[in-house]
């Protein structure tokens, strides 16, 4: 098979890619696992850990900033030949924490996700798009306009009131949370200090 002879080339690029990597100083504080192992103990950057499990991560900026766009495009393209060698049916796994970038640099990813014949299941498990973004907003804010009329039935107090209340941390001992109606009434106990 062709990708087998393209196996031990891979290899050293994702070995080059590694150095890449610690040699970047933002990049230079990747974690480090350690396993025991029948030998004794082995030691794994996260990253080539995670790939073992058929795991890619994609946890930057496809941007054009230092040619990253190129450099995090062809270091995701090799881990995905390099999953499809290992084995063609096994499912590869991609998660994803990237605000996008690069078109040219996301469409070459795209089209060897599409070329491998392994499937390929993306998670997003950050940032997502600008649109992403507006939606998640909206409904942040839905979700505060919602507690908001709870806090309004519940304590009597005005909308305004409440939204002022909501707007910034509060701290109210509990005679103050019950004045306020967020509480019934305070239990104190025989001996207990009082609150107020």
């Amino acid at each position: 098979m062709l990708l087998r002879g393209l196996l031990p080339g891979l290899r050293q690029c994702i070995v080059g890619i590694r150095r890449e990597f610690t040699a970047t100083p933002s990049l230079s504080a990747i974690p480090f696992v350690i396993e025991n192992e029948g030998r004794g103990e082995r030691s794994y950057d996260i990253y080539s850990r995670l790939l073992r499990d058929r795991i890619v991560c994609v946890m930057t900026p496809i941007t054009y900033s230092f040619h990253v766009d190129d450099f995090v495009a062809s270091s995701i393209i090799a881990q995905l030949l390099f999953l499809q060698s290992d084995s063609s049916k096994k499912p590869i796994h991609m998660y994803i924490n990237s605000p996008g970038g690069s078109v040219t640099a996301g469409l070459a990813i795209y089209d060897t996700m599409q070329m491998v014949t392994p499937p390929v299941a993306t998670w997003c498990v950050g940032q997502g798009t600008c649109s992403d973004i507006i939606i998640r907003a909206e409904e942040i804010q839905r979700l505060k306009k919602r507690t908001q009329e709870i806090y309004v039935h519940h304590t009597g107090q005005t909308y305004e009131v409440i939204q002022e209340t909501l707007d910034r941390d509060r701290f109210m001992s509990a005679y103050e949370a019950m004045k306020f109606g967020i509480i019934d009434k305070v239990e104190s106990h025989k001996g207990s200090m009082p609150t107020e």
